[in-house]
């Protein structure tokens, strides 16, 4: 007795094994089928702007053809969206990446150290370097003596604040005891900038 409920599971479990294939199949022939559909609409389409660009392009100036061709590359693009969006394939934009601010401040002090006739002053960047000198991750021991040398030129209220700047610095650090390295390299960071512009 027990053997026939067990081979009525089994059996069971066959059927809807075969059942859900069956369907996975119908869904994909479906699916298959509406792309295919889809595709030949948008080819159909595409054709159809084409002879209608090839009509009108007798017709029009440079600067309308310009305009019209890139009136359908819009519309195509849109096109192939929705065809996506309805086959449920997603859709990631890829953005490219921008250069930290970092990447783009030691750049900006490279520039200025090799191609001076090029190099063109910015706020923002020698603000980034200002704040983060004594920092040896974000600016590297080689970008730092190019960045002393940068400094011999600083002038007017951003020298008087990065000097009250490194004499505060100095201050905390002569009142705390430490040993610990990253401290070290601060602080003799500290000097090499106070030396400079004192």
């Amino acid at each position: 007795m027990p053997k026939m409920i067990v081979e009525k599971k089994e059996k069971k479990a066959e059927k809807r094994k075969k059942l859900k294939d069956d369907v996975a199949q119908k869904d994909d022939l479906e699916l298959e089928t509406k792309l295919k559909k889809k595709k030949k609409q948008k080819l159909q389409a595409t054709k159809e702007e084409e002879e209608l660009i090839a009509e009108e392009e007798e017709e029009l100036t440079p600067e309308e053809k310009r305009k019209l061709e890139r009136k359908l590359k819009k519309e195509r693009k849109k096109k192939e969206k929705q065809l996506m969006r309805e086959a449920g394939i997603p859709i990631k934009k890829v953005e490219p990446k921008k250069p930290s601010g970092c990447e783009r401040a030691l750049a900006y002090l490279t520039s200025w150290s090799k191609n001076p006739e090029e190099w063109k002053f910015q706020k923002t960047r020698q603000t980034w370097l200002l704040l983060h000198m004594y920092d040896k991750e974000k600016v590297p021991d080689k970008y730092f003596t190019i960045l002393l040398d940068y400094l011999q030129g600083l002038q007017g209220n951003a020298r008087d604040k990065t000097v009250q700047k490194a004499e505060a610095f100095m201050k905390e650090f002569d009142g705390s005891d430490g040993e610990d390295p990253n401290l070290l390299g601060k602080c003799e960071r500290i000097r090499q900038v106070l030396q400079l512009l004192s």
